[in-house]
């Protein structure tokens, strides 16, 4: 007897100590101070996903982080105003 089944797949999310590419990445803030009384891992705006531990100013900066942060909105400009 045969039975037919779907087999449901998700890719797997991996982490890593933060040190095996050896690029500094851009996280919020409030999420280093979290990670470091939680020890939960953080996300990058590349993706990355890890739990840091090596000072990031010791490396350069991830190259996919920095096209993004630099592409975010700044915000108004000089002579602009909300509304």
């Amino acid at each position: 007897m045969d039975a037919d089944t779907d087999t449901l797949t998700r890719p797997v999310e991996q982490e890593d100590d933060g040190g095996h590419d050896r690029f500094a990445h851009y996280i919020k803030k409030e999420k280093i101070v979290e990670s470091a009384v939680t020890g939960k891992s953080v996300r990058a705006l590349c993706g990355k996903k890890w739990v840091p531990s090596r000072d990031p100013q010791k490396y350069p900066i991830c190259p996919i982080c920095k096209e993004i942060y630099e592409g975010l909105s700044e915000g108004p400009k000089d002579g602009d105003h909300a509304e």
